[in-house]
């Protein structure tokens, strides 16, 4: 299933990046370039490294030139994650081209690469309320907290999974089509953010 393969490989990202835990290790992809694993592990890393970026940026005493330097970088991951986004979703646009929707075939509310996106964070989560629960400077009361959230999380992540594949085969039998949207980011575009062009 597409969904076991995505969160295997996501756990594996994660589990690579935590080797190192440092947003500066340099990423090391171990799948073909251009392929849909490629392109899942990539997803997963960057949302990995933005994961501990927010972090960073929320310690209370970070110096200020630092955090703007930070929030940079975190505004260029943002943008990372949405091209990609919108990659992966050509995958399955040019996937299933040749599939006819049915005279009653619906749109859904999102597209399979959202779906994706929100399950790469949900493997984020998963993960580090994992950590929690074995930390070992951590109460009990605490540890007990965290593993009702982690179960939780974890049935999460498997009516995702099961609604992914849902989607995935209703526009493979043409139940369901795609029709994707470009994000259109404003704030990042010279052309388009006032901020921007207003100082020209």
């Amino acid at each position: 299933m597409f969904t076991e393969n995505s969160n295997r490989i996501f756990s594996e990202s994660i589990n690579k990046y935590h080797e190192t835990d440092n947003v500066d290790t340099p990423i090391q992809n171990p799948y073909e370039v251009k392929t849909i694993e490629y392109f899942l592990y990539l997803k997963n890393w960057i949302d990995t490294v933005q994961w501990h970026y927010e972090d960073i940026i929320r310690n209370p005493n970070i110096n200020p030139a630092e955090a703007l330097v930070l929030k940079r970088k975190i505004d260029k991951s943002n943008q990372d994650r949405t091209d990609l986004v919108e990659l992966i979703d050509s995958y399955f646009l040019d996937k299933y081209k040749d599939v006819t929707p049915s005279a009653d075939a619906t749109i859904n509310t999102e597209s399979p690469a959202w779906a994706i996106d929100r399950l790469s964070i949900l493997a984020l989560k998963i993960y580090h309320m994992q950590q929690e629960v074995i930390r070992n400077d951590a109460s009990a009361e605490h540890k007990a907290a965290c593993q009702k959230k982690l179960d939780i999380l974890l049935e999460q992540q498997k009516d995702l999974s099961s609604a992914i594949e849902q989607l995935i085969n209703d526009i493979a039998t043409g139940k369901k089509y795609m029709k994707v949207y470009k994000q259109m980011k404003m704030y990042n575009d010279p052309a388009l953010n006032p901020v921007l062009y207003e100082k020209k």
